[in-house]
C-alpha cells in the first residue's frame, strides 16, 4: 500500500491524540488508557485497553527477557485507528511506536528469515524449505553466547516438528525450524509457553496460528488473541526488566510495505519515533542488547535508539 498524504495526515492525527492523552498521565499513578474506537461486533470482549504500568527500574543494557510477536499481512495505516483492533491501538500510548517501519520484501517467508537471520537466504516464495546448514541466525548466536532462545508456534503439534503444515500451523512462518544449528528443543508449540514468565528464555519468538496472526481471520481475531495472550506478559515485563516487541511480517501487498512495529516494557519511553527501521534493524537491536555481532544485513543496520529511559 502506498502511503498517501491524506493517509499520513490521518495517521499523524490518530497517533497524536493517543500520545497527547498519555502525556497527561502522571507517571506515579497508573491510569486507564484512553478508550480506543469501539470494537466491531466480531471483536472479543477480552480486547480491553491496556493499563499503563510504569517501569520500576530502567531497562538494563541486557533485559532479562525479550518476547517478539509477529503478526501477518497488515499495513501500518490499516491497523492504526482500526476499531477492530482496540487492544493494539490501546498499546500505542504505552509503547515506542515506529511510524516508519518497513518489511523488506514480499511474500511472508523471506521476511521471517530476514528478521531471524539477517538474510532472506535467497528465498523468494513461501515454499516448504530444506534446512539450512550452519548458517548464522539469532537463535544460534544467543545459545553460543550462553543465553537461551525458544520459538513458540501456535498450532505446531510437537517440539521439533519439521512438517510444512499442520492444521493452522505453517512452517513458512517458523524460521528457526529452517536452521540445523538451532536445536529441536528450541522449536516448541505454543502450548509449551510458560505461565511463569520468569522461566522464559532470554529471547523468545511467538507466532500465532494462521487465524490468530490475522492471515486468515483478520484483524479482530488477532487483536482479541493479543489481548488475551500478550497483555499479562506486557504487564509483567514492565516490572521485571523485560520487553515486548510486536511487529508484522509485511503489509497487505503494497509497494510501500509499511508495517506497525512497537516496543513496550521496562525502560521504554512511550512515544512516536520516526527513525526508519526494518526487520534488519529489529534483529540488530536484539543482538545489540546482548552484545552480539550483527549478522547478514543486520551488521550494517543501526539498532533502534532514543526509546530507552537510560
Amino acid at each position: 500500500m502506498v502511503v498517501t498524504v491524506r493517509n499520513m495526515r490521518w495517521m499523524t492525527t490518530t497517533l497524536g491524540l493517543l500520545f497527547a492523552a498519555a502525556a497527561c498521565t502522571s507517571p506515579a499513578t497508573p491510569q486507564a488508557a484512553p478508550s480506543p474506537p469501539p470494537p466491531s461486533a466480531s471483536a472479543s470482549s477480552a480486547a480491553a485497553s491496556p493499563t499503563l504500568i510504569p517501569s520500576r527500574t530502567p531497562t538494563a543494557s541486557r533485559p532479562d527477557h525479550v518476547l517478539v510477536v509477529v503478526f501477518e499481512n497488515k499495513a501500518f495505516t490499516h491497523e492504526v485507528g482500526n476499531n477492530r483492533a482496540p487492544y493494539l491501538n490501546g498499546l500505542l500510548h504505552v509503547s515506542a511506536v515506529f511510524t516508519r517501519s518497513f518489511a523488506v520484501t514480499h511474500p511472508s517467508q523471506p521476511n521471517y528469515l530476514a528478521l531471524f537471520s539477517g538474510s532472506t537466504q535467497g528465498v523468494t516464495d513461501d515454499r516448504c524449505l530444506s534446512r539450512f546448514h550452519g548458517r548464522p541466525n539469532l537463535g544460534s548466536q544467543l545459545i553460543q553466547a550462553g543465553y537461551t532462545f525458544t520459538g513458540y508456534s501456535e498450532g505446531q503439534p510437537t517440539a521439533g516438528y519439521r512438517g510444512c503444515y499442520h492444521g493452522r500451523y505453517a512452517a513458512k512462518h517458523n524460521p528457526w525450524a529452517k536452521f540445523d544449528n538451532v536445536p529441536d528443543a528450541a522449536n516448541q508449540p505454543y502450548t509449551a509457553f510458560p505461565s511463569d514468565y520468569a522461566k522464559l528464555p532470554t529471547v523468545s519468538f511467538v507466532v500465532p496460528d494462521l487465524c490468530h496472526d490475522m492471515h486468515d481471520c483478520g484483524t479482530a481475531a488477532g487483536d482479541a488473541w493479543a489481548a488475551k495472550n500478550l497483555e499479562p506478559y506486557r504487564k509483567w515485563a514492565a516490572e521485571h526488566n523485560s520487553l515486548l516487541v510486536i511487529t508484522y511480517d509485511e503489509d497487505d501487498g503494497g509497494a510501500g510495505n509499511q508495517i506497525l512495529t512497537l516496543v513496550t516494557g521496562a525502560g521504554v519511553r512511550p512515544g512516536q519515533y520516526s527513525q526508519r527501521i526494518d526487520h534488519y534493524s529489529v534483529l540488530r537491536t536484539l543482538e545489540n542488547l546482548y552484545g552480539l555481532p550483527g549478522i547478514g544485513k543486520a551488521a550494517a543496520a543501526k539498532p533502534i535508539s532514543g526509546i530507552w529511559l537510560r
